[in-house]
């Protein structure tokens, strides 16, 4: 499956941005308590259970800056409870890369988003299991907004 994101948050920053989801225009950014990993963002055209847009990690090393659109291609889910509701993150690679969530994957992004809002008091979070591609593609189907669609090939747009 192909997909559009939307990259909110560059890798090795610990500046997290906000933006409308829908309409993509900038609001505000704060400081987290800890630099992402990869670059993060979400996913165009869908609606997550906590009506923004599904979550997104894109595992790659290319420098993805705030604001690109990047095709990519979904290789798994992970699974993420934040403050009791489900906010799982789709992990996907950029075209044209190859990237594998293996243990050390795994490691960097839980340890991550066990600590990014340190900073929050009361803040939780929880991560679940890291899931393969099928069951991040049924995630992603089942949260599509209605008149957008997946991607049908890799073809660059942006």
């Amino acid at each position: 499956m192909a997909i559009r994101v939307f990259i909110q948050n560059e890798a090795c920053s610990n500046r997290k941005h906000y933006h409308d989801e829908k309409t993509l225009e900038w609001k505000r950014s704060v400081e987290v308590s800890r630099p992402y990993p990869f670059p993060y963002g979400f996913i165009i055209g869908t609606t997550a259970a906590d009506d923004c847009n599904v979550d997104c990690f894109v595992i790659t090393q290319q420098p993805l800056k705030t604001g690109q659109i990047v095709e990519c291609e979904v290789v798994g889910l992970m699974e993420q409870i934040e403050d009791g509701q489900e906010d799982h993150n789709v992990l996907a690679v950029p075209f044209g890369e190859q990237a594998e969530v293996d243990h050390t994957v795994q490691q960097i992004l839980s340890e991550f988003v066990c600590g990014v809002f340190e900073h929050v008091i009361g803040k939780q979070m929880c991560v679940g299991r890291f899931l393969g591609r099928f069951e991040a593609e049924a995630h992603i189907a089942s949260r599509w907004d209605r008149n957008d669609r997946p991607l049908t090939d890799g073809s660059a747009t942006s």
